[in-house]
């Protein structure tokens, strides 16, 4: 089995997130993506004021959406709980397919995070671990200002504010040709708590239990 993951706050998982699993499956033969909610990020401090139950119920509802089987939720940082390492999520990815896998996992990023890759906890193991996946992003300017955004934590720059030079990356890579679709989990937060329009910027399951749960509506 090839299998991809995809992680992140999901806070929501939006219509960039489904088009680049779905261009796993179809253009780069892929058997299954693993979407993975982060518990505590380590290079960001989450805004929006939901719970991480909510972050979930978002990313199962989607996947559930999907048939075939093809994406599926994984909760082991959650489950693990505290700060989520992406090196022990890759650990027990391993382990727990250990003799399914055709192959190194993909690990998908975007190449903001790129970036900072060298910031990250044991990059070296990460990079041994899984085929690391680029995915470009365009910049996004709500990403950069305002009292919408996510805040950086520690010595990460944050969102779009360094940009990626595959020269200098350090590690074995595979770059995406397209760039992920240009939407962001801020813009999201910003148009709901507006009152504005966004059932297209989400799958159709997500804008559901948006607005069953009315998420996002005290401010983010």
């Amino acid at each position: 089995m090839r299998l991809a993951i995809i992680g992140g706050s999901f806070n929501p998982l939006h219509i960039g997130h489904a088009m680049l699993a779905d261009t796993m499956i179809k253009e780069r033969r892929y058997d299954k993506i693993l979407f993975i909610p982060t518990c505590v990020p380590p290079h960001k401090q989450l805004s929006g004021g939901i719970t991480t139950v909510q972050r979930v119920g978002m990313v199962k509802a989607f996947c559930e959406s999907v048939p075939g089987n093809v994406f599926e939720c994984e909760t082991c940082e959650i489950d693990r709980g505290g700060v989520s390492y992406t090196v022990d999520t890759l650990e027990y990815i391993v382990k727990k397919y250990d003799g399914e896998l055709e192959g190194k996992p993909a690990l998908l990023m975007g190449s903001e995070m790129a970036s900072e890759f060298y910031k990250w906890y044991k990059p070296q193991r990460i990079a041994e671990l899984a085929d690391i996946t680029i995915v470009p992003r365009y910049p996004d300017i709500l990403n950069n200002s305002g009292k919408y955004k996510n805040k950086p934590s520690g010595a990460y720059a944050g969102d779009f504010k360094t940009e990626f030079d595959k020269d200098k990356f350090g590690f074995d890579f595979v770059l995406l040709e397209d760039p992920m679709v240009p939407v962001s989990s801020t813009q999201i937060r910003t148009r709901v708590s507006e009152g504005k329009s966004f059932e297209y910027l989400v799958p159709a399951a997500v804008y559901k239990y948006i607005v069953n749960n009315q998420l996002y509506k005290k401010g983010i």
